[in-house]
């Protein structure tokens, strides 16, 4: 788009602070064997057991996701009279399961727990702000204020007035995540061995516009 000759264009940062509510882990459950009906009942078995306490504990049915389920067949190579051929040795079977902790005091006590069953690989803890898109508006309403305030100072040095919005662009710097919208978290990581008293901290949603004004005497 073409902006009118008499415009200036301003930009303006904005920030948001907001309090993590929910904590997510995910656990692996893997098992092998030569029977692919064997492995997929034991892995079945040790899943259900996880998922299973944690019902127990409150956690919504809603909240417990299956990320990802596959069985491979394992193989060997022989060879023999200079042919190489695969010999099937057995299956091994995954599952994947995102839990989302919304008693976020809890999460630590969960994690713990499922790692002590032995059932498989357990992840660390991540924390993120169920109503983010509320911090996300919060931050680019500052944005949009400070911009404004900084076209009228120069429209004043300028001797002229502010008409129109003629132009609008949300920066998107390179963050891996939301456009225009930088993220950071205070918080650390949660290894298996935390205690329950978790410091998650705050979460910072930074947002960047640029703002063109058509001006005028």
């Amino acid at each position: 788009d073409q902006y009118p000759s008499t415009s200036i264009t301003v930009r303006g940062e904005g920030e948001a602070m907001g309090t993590p509510d929910i904590a997510t882990f995910n656990f692996t459950v893997r098992e092998e064997s030569k029977d692919v009906a064997v492995a997929q009942k034991a892995m079945t078995e040790k899943s259900n057991k996880a998922i299973d306490y944690l019902k127990a504990q409150g956690v919504a049915p809603k909240d417990i996701k299956t990320e990802s389920y596959y069985t491979n067949p394992k193989y060997d190579y022989t060879n023999q009279n200079f042919n190489s051929r695969q010999v099937l040795t057995g299956y091994e079977v995954s599952q994947t399961i995102t839990v989302k902790v919304r008693k976020i005091e809890k999460a630590g006590d969960f994690l713990t727990a499922i790692a002590g069953l032995k059932i498989g690989e357990v992840s660390s803890l991540s924390f993120t702000i169920d109503d983010i898109d509320a911090v996300k508006a919060e931050a680019k309403k500052q944005a949009i204020e400070k911009a404004r305030a900084e076209a009228e100072k120069i429209a004043d040095a300028l001797g002229v007035d502010l008409e129109r919005v003629v132009g609008f662009y949300e920066e998107y710097p390179y963050d891996g995540g939301y456009g225009g919208e930088l993220m950071e978290s205070k918080s650390m990581s949660s290894q298996v061995s935390i205690a329950p008293d978790l410091q998650v901290g705050e979460q910072k949603v930074t947002a960047i516009v640029s703002i063109s004004y058509e001006i005028g005497n």
